[in-house]
This record gives C-alpha cells, sequence and structure tokens, in this order.
C-alpha cells in the first residue's frame, strides 16, 4: 500500500501524568520497529505495503485502541476539560481571590541548571499570617492575592504572569508535600511523587500541564456564512480559501506533503501575503521525503516553518487540520497531502467559515503554539532530521456531493488539550432524536461510545460508520458486534463498516450530526489520549441547514455500507497468513492495541 495512503495518525499512547515516563519522541523509535514489523507480516499476507508502514495514515489511526479504563483517563480527562492551565487559574483569581488561601500550582522542574526559575503559586485570598512549608524550611506568604514564590524571582518572571516573591524555597524533583498554614493550622497541602520535565502541577486536577501551554474555553463566535464540503468530492475549496489570502494566511497541519497546497502558499507569499506553517515534527514512521521536499520549497520561497519538536513538548502530537486566510476560517478532518485535501482518497470533511471573530480565535490558537519554545524553524530541525521515502495517493473519485453554501446560527470553537473532549460529551449527552458519527475508529470499551450508548438507552437513535481500512478492521469489528448486541436488547444503535466503493478510499473524517441541528467537524479522535494530549480544533456548527448537509453526506455513505466481515478492509487472506505467523501476529495486535490516533 502506498505510504500517503496509510493510517495517518498512528501514534504512541503516552503513560498518564503525573511524570512523563517516557518522551513521546523517544517512545516512537520503539512504535516505529513494531509498525515496521506489522508492515512484514501485511506484505507477507498479500496486503500492500511499504517499509515504515503507514508514515501517516497509520499514524493518524492509532491513537487510542489503548485507553485506559474510563474510570481513571476518562475520569482526569472530564477535569481537565473543564479547567483551565496552572497560570489561568492563577490569573483568574488575581482580580479578585478566592474564598479561601490555595496552593494553585507548582512548578519544581523548570529543565534548567540547578532547577532555576522553579516556583509555587499561592492565592493568600486576602489572608495575613501565612506560611509555605516543604518540610525542610518554611517562608511566609503575603496576604495580596495570587503570587509565585520562588528563590530566582528573575528567572521565574519570564515564565509566569502574575506576580513574583522572592523566597528560600526549594523543591525537589523526586517528590515534595507542601503544606500552606494560617499561624498553626493546615489550611491546603499539595503533594507529589515525582516532578515531570518542564511541567507545571495543577493544585486543583492533580494534573501536570507542559510549560506554555494555556488551555481555552470553548469560544462561541456567533453567526457566519459559511461552505460545508466533503472530500474527495471538493478539494478545490480549501485551495480556493488559501488562494484568497490578501494580508494574513496561517496554515496549521499534522503532516504536509501537497504540491498544490505548496504553490498556493508560495503564491501568496509573493504577492505580499504572510505566511506561517506549523506541523507536527515527529510524526508516527517519521517524516516523508515528500513532506521534505514541499517544506523545503516554501521555506526558499520565504514562508515561515516551524515544526513542534523536542524532548519538552506541549503537545503528544500537533494534529489540528486549519487554516486563517484574512477573515475566513478553513477547518477539516483532513491532513495538507493528495490523499486528504488533495481529495485522492480520503472521505473527509471540511467547512469554510466567513467570520472575522472565527478567523481571529483560530488566529490566537496558532500564535499560542507557534510562538512557543518548542515551535523549531524547519531548518534547524531538518538539520537532524530523517526521512522515509513515501509513494503518493493517486485515487480518483467522481463528485457526488458539490459544497453547499449554508447559514450557520452560531459556530463554536472547540480545542484540545482543554475543552473538546467535555464539549463533544456535552453535545452528545444533550441529544433528544438522533446522532449520527462518521469516524476512523471508537473504542467500545471508551467514554465516547459509552455516552453514545447512553444517548441509546435515552431513546435516541445512534448510527456509527467506521473506517474500512485493513489496520482498523479489529477494533472496528469489535464495535459492530458491540452495537449488534446492544440493538438485540432493544437500543436503537448500530455501527457499521464503511463499504467505499468508486466514492472514496476510506473513511477519515471525524465528525457528527446531532438531532439535525448541530454539526462537529474538525481534527479530534473520539478517545481520551486525543483529547487531553493532542492539540485538535473542531468546529461546532449550530443551524439546520449546514446539519442538512454533512446529514445527507453521512445517509449516503451509510446506504453504500455494509457490517459483513468479507466486506472489510482486511481480507480473508491476511487472516489466514496472520494465522500461520501466529508469534508476529500476538505481537500485530498488541501494537495495534498500544498505538491508535487518527
Amino acid at each position: 500500500m502506498p505510504p500517503d495512503r496509510r493510517n495517518e495518525d498512528a501514534v504512541s499512547v503516552r503513560a498518564p501524568r503525573p511524570g512523563r515516563a517516557v518522551s513521546p519522541r523517544s517512545h516512537r523509535v520503539g512504535v516505529l520497529g513494531c509498525l515496521l514489523l506489522l508492515a512484514s507480516v501485511a506484505a507477507l499476507a498479500g496486503v500492500p505495503a511499504v517499509a515504515g508502514v503507514p508514515v501517516t495514515d497509520a499514524a493518524e489511526a492509532r491513537g487510542s485502541t489503548v485507553e485506559a479504563a474510563p474510570s481513571t483517563v476518562d475520569a482526569a480527562q472530564s477535569t481537565v476539560d473543564a479547567a483551565q492551565s496552572t497560570v489561568d487559574a492563577a490569573q483568574s483569581t488575581a482580580n479578585g481571590s478566592t474564598a479561601a488561601p490555595r496552593i494553585v500550582a507548582a512548578f519544581p522542574d523548570p529543565v534548567a541548571e540547578n532547577d532555576v526559575g522553579e516556583y509555587v503559586v499561592v492565592d493568600a485570598a486576602g489572608t495575613e499570617n501565612l506560611t509555605l512549608s516543604d518540610g525542610e524550611g518554611t517562608v511566609d506568604v503575603p496576604p495580596a492575592g495570587v503570587v509565585a514564590l520562588s528563590a530566582s524571582p528573575n528567572a521565574t518572571r519570564r515564565l509566569v504572569d502574575v506576580p513574583v516573591v522572592e523566597a528560600g524555597l526549594y523543591l525537589s524533583n523526586a517528590g515534595e508535600e507542601l503544606v500552606l498554614r494560617r499561624d498553626d493550622r493546615v489550611v491546603d497541602r499539595l503533594a507529589y511523587d515525582r516532578a515531570a520535565e518542564g511541567e507545571r502541577l495543577n493544585a486543583t486536577t492533580g494534573r501536570w500541564t507542559p510549560r506554555g501551554l494555556t488551555t481555552r474555553p470553548v469560544v462561541s463566535t456567533g453567526p457566519a456564512d459559511a461552505t460545508a464540503f466533503v472530500l474527495p468530492d471538493a478539494p478545490d475549496v480549501a485551495i480556493e480559501t488559501l488562494a484568497s489570502a490578501d494580508d494574513r494566511l496561517l496554515l496549521a497541519g499534522y503532516t504536509f506533503s501537497s504540491p498544490r497546497v505548496a504553490d498556493v502558499l508560495l503564491a501568496a507569499a509573493d504577492r505580499g501575503v504572510r505566511v506561517r506553517v506549523l506541523l507536527e515534527g515527529g510524526p508516527v514512521g517519521g517524516m516523508t521525503t515528500s513532506q521534505r521536499e514541499q517544506l523545503d520549497r516554501l521555506v526558499a520561497g520565504g514562508v515561515e516553518v516551524r515544526v513542534i519538536a523536542g524532548p519538552h513538548t506541549r503537545f503528544a502530537f500537533h494534529h489540528p487540520k486549519y487554516a486563517v486566510a484574512d477573515d475566513a476560517a478553513l477547518v477539516l478532518t483532513e491532513n495538507w497531502k493528495p490523499s486528504g485535501t488533495g481529495g485522492r482518497d480520503s472521505r473527509g470533511w471540511g467547512v469554510r467559515v466567513r467570520s472575522a471573530r472565527t478567523a481571529d480565535e483560530l488566529a490566537a490558537v496558532f500564535a499560542h503554539d507557534a510562538d512557543g519554545i518548542d515551535a523549531v524553524p524547519w531548518r534547524r530541525h531538518r538539520a537532524n532530521a530523517s526521512f522515509v521515502e513515501e509513494s503518493p495517493a493517486t485515487g480518483s473519485y467522481d463528485p457526488r456531493f458539490e459544497p453547499r453554501a449554508v447559514d450557520v446560527d452560531e459556530v463554536r470553537v472547540l480545542t484540545a488539550p482543554g475543552n473538546a473532549g467535555g464539549a463533544v460529551r456535552e453535545t452528545v449527552g444533550g441529544a433528544a432524536e438522533r446522532i449520527d458519527v462518521l469516524s476512523p475508529r471508537l473504542d467500545p470499551g471508551g467514554a465516547y461510545f459509552a455516552a453514545l450508548v447512553d444517548a441509546a438507552e435515552r431513546g435516541v437513535r445512534v448510527r456509527i460508520l467506521l473506517s474500512n481500512a485493513w489496520y482498523d478492521e479489529e477494533s472496528n469489528r469489535a464495535v459492530v458486534e458491540r452495537s449488534a448486541e446492544l440493538r438485540e436488547r432493544g437500543l436503537p444503535i448500530e455501527a457499521r463498516i464503511a463499504r467505499p466503493g468508486d466514492r472514496f478510499g476510506k473513511v477519515h473524517a471525524k465528525g457528527a450530526v446531532v438531532d439535525g441541528e448541530t454539526v462537529l467537524v474538525g481534527s479530534l479522535n473520539w478517545n481520551a489520549h486525543a483529547t487531553t494530549e493532542n492539540r485538535e480544533v473542531v468546529l461546532a456548527l449550530d443551524g439546520s441547514e449546514s446539519a442538512a448537509y454533512y446529514g445527507e453526506a453521512f445517509a449516503a455513505d451509510w446506504k453504500r455500507s455494509t457490517d459483513r466481515k468479507e466486506e472489510t478492509g482486511w481480507k480473508t487472506k491476511t487472516t489466514l497468513a496472520l494465522g500461520a505467523l501466529s508469534g508476529v501476529a500476538l505481537a500485530g495486535i498488541a501494537l495495534r492495541r498500544a498505538v491508535r490516533f487518527e
């Protein structure tokens, strides 16, 4: 199988925080080795494959067959979705302290010599006679609102946006208990076993947040004129949007290897538009030679290209797919490559929104991400990077769904980490009549499938259409079978595996239509890893016109689909070959359960 048509999101699932036991970047080396092993099995079975297996297709797809139990990861996810970052929490109380004094956050390991810059944020709430102790030393806490206590105040001031007070407090990376007292009475405690490098501990959620990551609330940007479209039917919408820029052109993605899109960006730069590109620096399977070629072209033509890379990144993966062209916002489910935005393979959804407020919000997300300490200029990253060969997708499909101009009553911008997971579950939880979900995969033991089952138990009709790709068959078959069991019990829920025929190659969209009134479209895979670890962007579109368009596209794909095993991606001969190679097969299955993410 040509690498460009592989599972575009296979990624390793990081161990839950606190602490980052394994760097996600270094861990990918082991994942890549397993992917190579799985590729060789597929080749023996007669499944088209290339060395390096899914540089991107299997990369985005592999985000979460292994989600921790909903009671652990998903519970933590809920708190993260509801909470702002540590500094956000401090800032929000700076002008109006909470009722009782509390410890807000700790930053024990700033990844600096002698941990220069470490700090503790305390909200004194106007209370006098406060002290903070780590068991070895005790410092006074001033009563004036929220402050950061630090032994290196000058270094700390570069890291926080709250007042910094010098205090001789030194935090242990191996573990610490901080005790806040008023006189001799304990008013708050914060303990940790091991500090996560370069991350802040949020005392409210108990979660470690990478330095420089500020989560955002859901942002409503009002009504808008929009253009709804699907891929591979309408690849020109993205091109036309990018080509329309006169002032600013921002493009964010996971991977980028489209010569056609590169041409448009270079043309914009030539006419004086400021063009900026931000991508993932370590996609699963590695960067391809095609991506190297296109990014080299962009930089040579005056386009600013940065990648999220390094040992202390704010995201496990930078995975959004969006662009800002002046006052137009473009949000997609597809990568900037021939198989995605090029219309050569994947079923995807996209929307262009003519709204300055929406564009400005996405521009703010872009600025936050592209101006961070882990956003590395392409030339610097390229110097030490390695690359793998790929063959671009070359499929051709007759368009069946033309783009449609729609009026949207309300646009909401959802982002992860931060709010997207909770917003998606809230939308599902508020459904009254029907939910249609189009997704590469869904974990039958995860929180999102559980939310859909809860909806079905309320009488909501639920339909789930999943990817036909060979690397998703096992997990998707489990969803189909579990849904069938629930349907036999009388619940109105059904799942099918897509049967594309001559309409597209595979399902890669991540979208939903709820009650004929709300659409979710964006990069977010419905699993805990994506919502808590990756940068993701989703637009929620409220209004019957947009819901009607995507609902019609879903209905057509649903009608053509089947749940028969013989019609899905991985053919019988593959299964037989895997049976003959049982030891290798078990390794492959273990891999499938350890990496997933599209």
